[in-house]
């Protein structure tokens, strides 16, 4: 999962160490160590707390948009985050082949 990824990402962009973060979070390191490697899930009230912490979306922790603000603030158009909700559902084999067909039906149609 990207979540993962993002929330190490926030911490070090934010010059933190995992010991810092989770002492400021008020938990034990190797919790918040297991959830940064991606060995627990990451639980709900967790990632809520991390993006109040780092005043982020949840959408962007989850890695469902680029945008720290969220869908309900990015520069897509409702029909473009409609596209990327249904592509999130698909496996990558299914992304992959949706890609294709799009970039056929685009230069068909250009």
């Amino acid at each position: 999962m990207q979540y993962y990824s993002r929330i190490r990402d926030l911490r070090e962009d934010s010059d933190l160490t995992q010991e810092q973060l989770a002492e400021t979070l008020d938990m034990h390191k190797t919790t918040y160590t297991n959830y940064e490697q991606g060995k627990h899930t990451v639980p709900f009230d967790f990632a809520v707390t991390i993006a109040k912490y780092y005043n982020v979306s949840l959408d962007y922790i989850a890695g469902l948009t680029n945008d720290k603000r969220g869908f309900s603030h990015s520069d897509l158009t409702k029909e473009q985050k409609d596209l990327l909700r249904l592509m999130e559902n698909l496996s990558p084999e299914e992304k992959k082949k949706t890609v294709s067909f799009l970039k056929a039906v685009i230069d068909i149609i250009k």
